[in-house]
């Protein structure tokens, strides 16, 4: 009996046994190698991140508005141009050219296909059907006469050959094969059993050769294999493993401290330089530039306000007078305009319309 309560399955409280139990070498090896690496990765990850915020740094302040200029700079000097000569000098003139070329070469080369080719063309085509007719009519009766002959001259005598010549002496022949085949057979008999005599003598060399290579190469391989390299390859896998996983370790803990450092060196950035200069800014430099700016820039924009107003009235003015001067010199060289003369009205003035309140109208008013 148990006296201890088993913890259910899945309790957390239970340990949870690695897939690869570990052994004393791995216990020995990690700690020497994660101190050794921790030493030797800090330093270059506090490099990292300070080569990363540097380059962040540069390509914010420097990079992006370098790129920016150098962006608009290209499309004035490339870009534009390019499009105002294509828009304004390339498209117009393709466009001349296609109109050219459509009134020089399209409409006279419709005409000529229209008016010339084709008529032409229909007429050979009848000319040629007709032609072909004929020479249709002929190829038949040649071909009639060229098979007769080809029949009683080719066909017949050689039916006659095959029937009377050819098919005797071909059984004949075959007579001869059969015998060939029985006497090839016998021969036939004879090969197999040699060889079986020659695959049997193989069969024992290679036998004999098979255990002479495995007790002389296969076993000493395998037993080198087995108790030689597989066990230095699991030290090797061991010490390989930790090693990574000391370098993940270290990389991470060299991130907090690179960050903790980080952190202190921008806290003390700002507590002895972007504070005092924050309480300069607003303590001595923003009260004096108010002051300065009450006192002395504005009274300046507002005399050079009431200038320019004073300035552009005159203007306005001196352009009135201008004007008046050439009207009346105008009216005095040609007159004045003349004066339009009174239409008449066809329709009825207002007092002669009709109105709402009363029934007549302009043609039955007394």
């Amino acid at each position: 009996m148990e006296l201890e309560k088993r913890s259910p399955a899945g309790d957390p409280a239970e340990p949870r046994p690695r897939s690869d139990a570990e052994g004393c070498l791995a216990v020995a090896v990690r700690l020497p190698v994660r101190i050794v690496v921790l030493v030797l990765v800090v330093p270059v990850r506090m490099v990292w991140d300070a080569l990363v915020v540097g380059g962040r740094f540069l390509r914010d302040t420097v990079l992006r508005p370098f790129g920016r200029a150098l962006a608009w700079l290209g499309r004035a000097v490339f870009v534009w141009p390019l499009v105002g000569v294509w828009r304004y000098v390339v498209v117009p003139l393709a466009k001349g050219v296609a109109w050219l070329g459509n009134v020089l070469l399209v409409v006279p080369a419709v005409w000529v296909h229209r008016w010339v080719l084709t008529p032409v063309g229909q007429g050979l085509a009848w000319f040629l059907r007709g032609v072909g007719a004929v020479f249709a009519a002929v190829g038949r009766g040649l071909y009639a006469g060229l098979a007769w002959l080809a029949r009683y001259l080719v066909v017949v005598p050689a039916s006659w050959f095959y029937a009377w010549v050819l098919t005797p002496v071909g059984h004949a022949l075959a007579w001869c094969g059969r015998g060939l085949a029985w006497c090839g057979r016998g021969v036939l008999w004879c090969g197999r059993g040699v060889l079986w005599c020659l695959g049997m003598i193989v069969t024992g060399v290679g036998t004999a050769l098979y255990w002479i290579a495995r007790v002389l190469l296969v076993l000493p391989a395998l037993a080198v294999w087995r108790w030689v390299l597989t066990p230095v390859g699991r030290v090797l896998a061991v010490i390989g493993r930790e090693v990574l996983d000391a370098f993940g370790h270290a990389w991470r803990i060299a991130g907090h401290v690179s960050r903790a450092v980080g952190r202190f060196l921008g806290t003390l950035f700002r507590w002895t330089v972007a504070e005092p200069a924050r309480w300069v800014y607003r303590s001595l430099l923003t009260p004096v530039g108010h002051a300065v700016r009450d006192t002395v820039l504005r009274p300046l924009a507002e005399a050079a306000r009431g200038a320019g107003r004073a300035a552009r009235q005159a203007l306005a003015s001196a352009r009135l007078s201008v004007r008046e001067a050439r009207a009346d010199v105008r009216r005095m060289l040609f007159g004045g305009p003349a004066k339009a003369r009174p239409v008449a009205r066809r329709e009825p003035s207002a007092d002669e319309a009709r109105t709402l309140g009363s029934s007549t109208t302009a043609l039955t008013k007394d």
